[in-house]
């Protein structure tokens, strides 16, 4: 049976817009754009911005890791405040997990847990957090010995490299305070360390000690206390310490690799917009979804096998995370019998020693740019980056700071090498010891000897070409092998770097040559030492005629 569709049964016609109502919406938005453009001159900020060229090269993708990683954090951080309970109340376990039922701990671990198990996709966030909290350290780290190592912290961005590695100590506290919420054994014996070193300073450290911890250790309300620095003032300094960096890395241009005819503001890249914005809008999903598979697949903090926290025993093996490990090491390095009493105190040197080389090393990596500079007398500003292998003096020293972490990191997992491959605790911790001695001046030797020969090759190459393996016979009989000539851009590489010279002693104006500037002066000539000159274009023309 057919159905007749008649003028009051058939379907109404999807609305359509009008012109008028285009036209109309188009002018509200118009309009609202213009109230807002008035008011803030945010229109011209968008197009100067929106102009700023940044490099391609993959070196320069490091930052935008460690932004990535830090965006990452927030939002799973964001999640998990909201079922994680900071208090140490005592309470008994009544959740999934069946081995810890009925055992009593902290309301913080018994949230962690309820987290872990209780809620949906708990576990995956708390993982994916912590994943991209180890992520946002290792990438700042790696890419300020990309900065060091290229000389991209000379003037005019001395002051980005200490926003820089301000950036890198906040993270790392950042790091622990939120290693230390969940109140597990692991992170109990944390705290443990950070109490017995802050109480082995003298004077102050007792005090220092019940202030931090609200008593005697552990206290009733350290997790709330970390918690509060953890989730609100460390992250609103990172946010404006990072925000800070981007605005100087906009305001004195991005570094680039020299090239044929490169200046400051010839910079081989995309603009911001929107070809570098889309670019970062795709990477920024890769990093995150590199970070959910690991947080997917690899197990990470694994309380529920450490159990909550008990300050009577005391457990072997427990390790911390790999970015405060250097600190753990320190202590583990110290010969024994460095305490003495003087003015009925207790002098601790085996405390006192590791917290001021630390210090040490933290400030001087902090004014490294300004250190340089003042050896150096370099004054230009510099916006091309430097082969590691053309600053050999400098390439050395990282390399020595690096190989004294490293020792100092190993020397954190002393009892795990010692157990694992059955040596005796003793021995591990002497070779660590001459390691953290022997290693960077080995490593600074050896790394200067290395960037010498490699400069050396490269003159070789911009002179001669490259080795092809063709023998030819000359007429009179001799036997040579054919080099392939460089073309521009190679031969570029390979000769674009400044030879400096180091400073000449002069009078003051008072006559004088003081015992500062004969100092000076003496650093300067062994920054530069066995320095070799780049190509000048006359050798380049001799050799290629050759």
């Amino acid at each position: 049976m057919s159905t007749v569709t008649t003028p009051d049964t058939a379907p109404a016609p999807a609305p359509t817009q009008t012109s008028s109502q285009r036209s109309s919406t188009s002018r509200f938005t118009e309009a609202a754009a213009n109230y807002i453009d008035e008011r803030t001159s945010i229109s011209g900020v968008v197009k100067e911005f929106g102009r700023k060229i940044f490099p391609d090269h993959w070196s320069f993708m490091l930052g935008e890791v460690a932004l990535y990683s830090f965006v990452v954090i927030l939002l799973t951080g964001t999640f998990l405040t909201f079922f994680f309970q900071a208090s140490m109340a005592e309470v008994v376990y009544n959740g999934s997990y069946v081995p810890l039922k009925g055992v009593e701990m902290s309301t913080a671990m018994s949230s962690t847990l309820n987290i872990s198990f209780d809620v949906r996709g708990g576990l995956l966030i708390r993982q994916i957090h912590h994943w991209a909290a180890l992520t946002f350290i290792a990438a700042i780290g790696i890419h300020m010995l990309r900065i060091y190592f290229t000389g991209a912290f000379r003037k005019p961005r001395e002051l980005n490299w200490v926003i820089g590695f301000i950036l890198f100590i906040l993270a790392l506290a950042e790091g622990f305070t939120g290693y230390s919420l969940p109140d597990d054994l692991l992170s109990g014996n944390g705290l443990r360390i950070i109490d017995g070193l802050i109480k082995g300073l003298p004077v102050v450290g007792t005090w220092i000690s019940f202030l931090l911890f609200g008593g005697e250790f552990p206290g009733t309300d350290i997790v709330g206390r970390l918690y509060s620095l953890h989730i609100l003032l460390l992250p609103a300094i990172l946010a404006v310490m990072l925000a800070l960096h981007l605005v100087f890395v906009v305001v004195h241009k991005h570094t680039q690799w020299s090239g044929p005819g490169q200046t400051k503001d010839n910079v081989v890249g995309s603009p911001i917009l929107p070809m570098f914005a889309a670019k970062a809008g795709g990477f920024f999903f890769i990093v995150f979804g590199v970070i959910a598979l690991m947080g997917t697949f690899f197990t990470i903090n694994p309380i529920w096998n450490y159990g909550p926290y008990d300050p009577s025993p005391v457990s072997a093996g427990t390790q911390p995370d790999w970015y405060i490990g250097f600190a753990d090491g320190a202590l583990r390095l110290m010969p024994p019998g460095l305490e003495f009493e003087l003015w009925n105190r207790t002098w601790s040197f085996n405390i006192l020693i590791p917290v001021l080389l630390l210090t040490g090393l933290i400030v001087a990596v902090l004014v490294y740019p300004f250190i340089e500079a003042w050896v150096t007398g370099d004054k230009r500003e510099h916006h091309l980056l430097d082969r590691p292998r053309n600053a050999p003096t400098r390439t050395a020293i990282g390399v020595a700071g690096v190989l004294f972490y490293a020792a100092l990191w190993g020397a954190a997992s002393s009892d795990i090498i010692a157990t694992h491959f059955q040596l005796s605790i003793e021995g591990v911790i002497h070779v660590n010891q001459a390691l953290l001695i022997l290693g960077p001046i080995i490593g600074y030797l050896v790394t200067k000897r290395v960037c010498l020969a490699l400069q050396k090759k490269d003159r070789e190459i911009a002179l001669h070409g490259f080795e092809s393996g063709r023998i030819v016979r000359l007429p009179g009989g001799e036997y040579i092998e054919v080099h392939q000539p460089v073309d521009e851009y190679e031969r570029w590489k390979l000769v674009d770097y400044n030879d400096y010279q180091p400073l000449m002693i002069r009078p003051n104006a008072q006559g004088k040559i003081t015992a500062v500037q004969r100092f000076r002066a003496g650093m300067s000539r062994w920054f530069f030492e066995d320095r070799i000159a780049p190509v000048s274009p006359k050798e380049i023309e001799r050799g290629g005629h050759h």
